[in-house]
């Protein structure tokens, strides 16, 4: 089966011997943790191995806004390609599908199963859950599904005598503190800044105490860690941790929680890998005046004018006199260049048997198409089986847009995909 480690030994039996048996050692071996659907690895810009000649999308069908991949014209010369090479989960690949239901009941595309090494039989080896990755676009900000957060921003920087960031944020008086997880941020520069902030205006160049987590390099190792800086006073130069900073907290990489309080005119940082575990930040305390009234939230900034860095947020917490409920967000310094959100829908997977309709599973959150971080979803296969498909001999898989239960006009967008697999039912926590 899938995931399980198996033992044996060998033992030497001698009668002629005393002891009449010497014990071998244990060995062991893991099986394979998952199946591939589908890695979208094995596709390519040239005839016969292009992703629309194994999946089928909208192409000529009226009724179907399905389609894969980037759209012609293609620069090859300059280094465009047909799938997305940049924005990935896993791998090298992953797969733009463009969706399009102003016009059409729905958007969806198919694969057979005899054209995937995974074959008719998804029942094999103790498989019990598909999962895949996928990745909408949100916007500015939006809060998709609840309790995580996804920004957009662009921005010079956080940093001079003047800021250029995205802020969502609410209102505190006097003392409070601010808790998030950063679960992903963008590298549009090394130093883009993604984490939580108090501010005393909105303006530019107000005081500001923030603590950060910066981006991934390509390698997995951190670029700069986790990073805890302030302006101590209105429109003078920013100033940061990095003549203390430790080595711990320069390796520190997403996803990781943060921490700032306000208590009075001190603000003290602390980093965490688990959000019960508390590390207090070395450059700890700074000491801001402010008024009493101040902003408190979650601040981006890609760090490149010319580059728009997404990051997610999640398990945002905050203390003290925060109103109201709802979050406001502004772009601070700067007007942003607009990204526009997917137009809101449905998401869905289906199987079939040869000659059988199809039997969809549709993502808990009716919006899912806005989620715009990298965002795993796992569906148990028995929810196909109680559909009445016989996962022994499936025989299309069914990536869609919209709800094919009410066909009705809607909105377009573009997602990714990438990293389909099988894999085991987890066991139970004890």
């Amino acid at each position: 089966d899938l995931g399980q480690t198996y033992y044996w030994k060998v033992n030497e039996v001698n009668d002629a011997e005393t002891p009449s048996m010497l014990e071998g050692d244990i060995w062991n071996f893991r099986t394979q943790e998952y199946f591939v659907v589908d890695g979208f690895e094995d596709y390519n810009d040239y005839p016969g191995d292009r992703i629309y000649e194994t999946w089928a999308d909208g192409w000529e069908i009226p009724m179907n806004g399905a389609m894969l991949g980037y759209p012609e014209p293609i620069n090859f010369a300059a280094g465009e390609h047909i799938l997305e090479t940049t924005d990935v989960h896993g791998g090298e690949q992953s797969l733009p599908f463009f969706y399009d239901n102003s016009t059409a009941a729905s958007s969806e595309a198919s694969v057979s199963t005899a054209d995937l090494a995974i074959g008719r039989d998804w029942s094999k080896r103790g498989a019990g859950v598909l999962s895949l990755w996928f990745k909408g676009i949100a916007g500015a900000f939006l809060e998709a599904p609840t309790g995580t957060f996804t920004m957009s921003a662009s921005g010079v920087d956080i940093w001079g005598t003047a800021d250029e960031f995205r802020y969502a944020f609410k209102q505190l008086s006097g003392d409070g503190s601010i808790i998030a997880k950063v679960e992903n941020v963008e590298n549009t520069n090394g130093w883009a800044k993604c984490g939580v902030m108090i501010r005393e205006t909105l303006d530019p160049g107000s005081k500001f105490a923030a603590v950060y987590i910066m981006p991934t390099n390509a390698d997995g190792t951190a670029t700069n860690g986790c990073r805890f800086q302030a302006r101590l006073e209105t429109g003078i130069d920013a100033v940061s941790d990095s003549s203390v900073a430790t080595d711990e907290q320069m390796a520190i990489i997403a996803p990781y929680w943060v921490k700032l309080i306000r208590q009075g005119n001190s603000f003290t940082a602390y980093y965490s890998a688990d959000g019960v575990r508390w590390q207090a930040m070395s450059w700890n305390p700074q000491d801001i005046t402010m008024t009493s009234n101040v902003y408190i939230g979650l601040a981006l900034t890609s760090h490149n004018a010319n580059a728009v860095c997404v990051a997610q947020f999640s398990n945002v917490q905050t203390t003290g006199a925060v109103s109201p409920q709802t979050w406001s967000q502004q772009a601070i310094g700067i007007d942003m260049p607009t990204v526009a959100a997917n137009a809101a829908d449905q998401m869905y997977v289906a199987l079939s048997n040869s000659g059988g309709l199809p039997a969809a599973v549709y993502h808990d959150y009716p919006n899912a198409t806005q989620v715009g971080g990298w965002t795993k979803w796992d569906v148990e296969l028995q929810e196909f089986a109680d559909k009445g498909i016989d996962l022994s001999n499936v025989d299309k898989f069914y990536i869609g847009i919209g709800d094919k239960n009410n066909l009705q006009a809607g909105g377009s967008g573009m997602m990714l995909f990438d990293d389909v697999y099988l894999y085991p039912i987890p066991e139970p926590e004890p």
